[in-house]
């Protein structure tokens, strides 16, 4: 089978470590721009092709090239090209594709529309209104007599969520977006909800529009420093399953209350769903809210999934596109898997990049894979690229051997501004 990964980040590189397992693929190709695509190349010269030259939102280029080389399927790993209706224009040129069509991932790019499909479907989220215009936003963070959280409707990269500490702070943030237009059209409409309190988790699952099949929970840690301080991020680090925090009863309640529900209203609108549905939620003392919807696999959350998926993806993939996943079975290893982000100095803010990266040879563990999220070739060495630079990934029977194994790995790796989280997975965080 010939398969196309769209997408140039740690997920895709995930994507394409998974997949090269599976004995079903041919030929794979990427649209990667990461260091990670050669050295794939290096390791299985016949399976994979140099990485292709076309952006990942260049739709008619990517559907031609897909039609030229008769790929067999097109995974689209990141948001951007799913809202842009990558989907729908490979289903009209008859090319297999697994992610949703440009009106289901609206769950993802539409802050607004998504709040409002909740509303509609009656699933739990937190209380919520969305401005277009500074003066009316104004006016009412100053009746609220609750800690509010601010994002951006638009796509943001992960980085359109704001937590204010005071109304200054609020007003501040309202006005770069909605005035200066800090985050561009993505910030021209706000949610302003209520701040909730409790456990986050990650709850993805499979879907083919019709039913699902959950991943095992994962935790995701979003703000750039040590015990949950500093700014929001795309994510410094992730681990599964998250079962002190999410059990299997609850998993099981979610997946029929919020997941399921979704895959459902959506279609009853006229808008199947195809691929994988991501919830983030919050387990606040009244029950689970619903933070996030995402349209496509999570990233790092997909690094620690794949490493602990143990059946065939593209397998899983393909049931999706052709509506028989209930009929498809999906195993998982009985262990933990965590991945630890190393960024850039900078990063999420200004990155500092163009540094030569040192000790990728010398990692010697069995269980850990390195997912390049944003490497450069210079000549013969691979530089820091981007404001997430690697995933350090590792899996072990249990949580606590899997994290003291990520980060003898990291002890190893160095660059010029180097910085990570060094409490991924610990206190449950």
């Amino acid at each position: 089978m010939k398969i196309l990964i769209i997408g140039s980040g740690g997920r895709e590189h995930a994507l394409a470590w998974k997949i090269l397992q599976s004995p079903r693929l041919t030929k794979l190709y990427t649209t990667s721009t990461n260091a990670s695509t050669l050295l794939l190349k290096e390791q299985y010269t016949d399976k994979v092709a140099c990485p292709i030259k076309i952006a990942e939102q260049n739709i008619t280029e990517l559907v031609a090239f897909a039609v030229q080389e008769k790929i067999d399927l097109v995974i689209v790993g990141s948001e951007a090209p799913l809202a842009a209706g990558l989907s729908d224009a490979l289903i009209k040129a008859h090319i297999r594709v697994f992610g949703p069509t440009q009106a289901a991932a609206q769950i993802e790019a539409s802050k607004a529309f998504s709040k409002d499909f909740m509303a509609r479907h009656h699933i739990p989220t937190a209380r919520y209104q969305t401005f277009s215009e500074l003066a009316p936003a104004l006016n009412y963070v100053n009746t609220l007599n609750y800690p509010i959280v601010i994002k951006a409707s638009g796509l943001a990269a992960g980085k359109g969520v704001y937590l204010p500490d005071s109304l200054a702070e609020t007003e501040t943030i309202l006005q770069a977006l909605l005035e200066q237009h800090s985050l561009g059209q993505a910030g021209n409409e706000v949610i302003i909800e209520e701040r909730l309190i409790g456990e986050e988790v990650s709850l993805l699952a499979f879907t083919d529009g019709y039913s699902i099949k959950l991943m095992p929970p994962a935790r995701d840690h979003k703000r750039l420093l040590d015990h949950n301080r500093g700014p929001n991020t795309g994510g410094m680090g992730a681990y599964a399953p998250a079962l002190s925090i999410c059990p299997p009863a609850l998993q099981t309640e979610l997946a029929q209350t919020i997941l399921q529900t979704t895959i459902d209203g959506l279609r009853n609108e006229n808008k199947l769903f195809i691929g994988v549905l991501y919830a983030g939620l919050m387990l606040t003392p009244a029950g689970p809210r619903v933070l996030e919807f995402n349209c496509r696999f999570g990233d790092p959350e997909t690094q620690v999934l794949l490493a602990l998926l143990d059946s065939d993806l593209i397998d899983i993939i393909e049931a999706c596109v052709t509506g028989k996943l209930t009929d498809c079975p999906i195993h998982w290893k009985s262990a933990s898997a965590v991945c630890v982000i190393l960024a850039s100095k900078g990063y999420p803010e200004k990155n500092e990049t163009g540094f030569t990266i040192t000790g990728l040879n010398k990692l010697n563990a069995n269980k850990v894979a390195i997912f390049h999220a944003g490497t450069r070739w210079q000549e013969k060495n691979i530089i820091n690229h981007g404001g997430r630079v690697l995933g350090i990934t590792a899996w072990e029977n249990n949580l606590a051997d899997a994290i003291k194994i990520a980060y003898q790995q990291i002890e190893k790796i160095h660059f010029e501004g180097m910085q990570y989280r060094k409490d991924i997975g610990e206190n449950k965080q």
